[in-house]
């Protein structure tokens, strides 16, 4: 139900910063660059012997730039879906989606197989305004038996999850 476009277009616009960045590097210690004289300063001198006086500021520099390597992975690594466990099914969650619909200001709704169709995984986030009681006996006495039937069969076990934001 959730789209990862935020994700998509925020590693899409890392990524590329990254690229230009490093074929920059590339090109500069190549001596492809036009322009340049082949012993040109990368930077102006005064940064220079800023730098120069703190030698400890190209090794924040640098642990800066590791732990953005890392964060940046993890997000990476998300966004692709690792870490998460057991196969979504669209049926399922349509079905849980239409069993709800009464439910004023639902914000997520999902299913997930879990290993070999051995569980069933059902979580639904929904507002503090909304009737939790409610929603917990429709899901008890009419969805999730749907659900399972619809998914595997109806001695599946099931965990639901029911999130409520604040």
């Amino acid at each position: 139900m959730r789209q990862y476009t935020g994700n998509r277009i925020g590693l899409a616009v890392v990524g590329a910063l990254m690229l230009v960045i490093g074929g920059y590097a590339w090109a500069r210690g190549q001596d492809r660059l036009p322009g340049l004289p082949s012993r040109a300063k990368v930077l102006p001198e005064r940064v220079a012997e800023l730098i120069a006086e703190r030698p400890w500021a190209l090794w924040l520099l640098a642990l800066t730039l590791v732990l953005l390597a890392l964060v940046t992975l993890r997000w990476l690594l998300i966004s692709l879906g690792w870490g998460r466990l057991g196969a979504r099914s669209g049926t399922g969650t349509a079905m849980l989606c239409v069993g709800l619909k009464d439910i004023e200001g639902l914000t997520r709704a999902g299913v997930r197989v879990m290993g070999n169709g051995a569980r069933l995984r059902v979580s639904v986030t929904c507002p503090a305004a909304a009737d939790v009681g409610a929603m917990v006996g429709k899901l008890d006495r009419e969805i999730v038996g749907r659900i399972r039937r619809e998914v595997q069969d109806d001695e599946l076990d099931t965990l639901v999850r029911l999130h409520v934001r604040r």
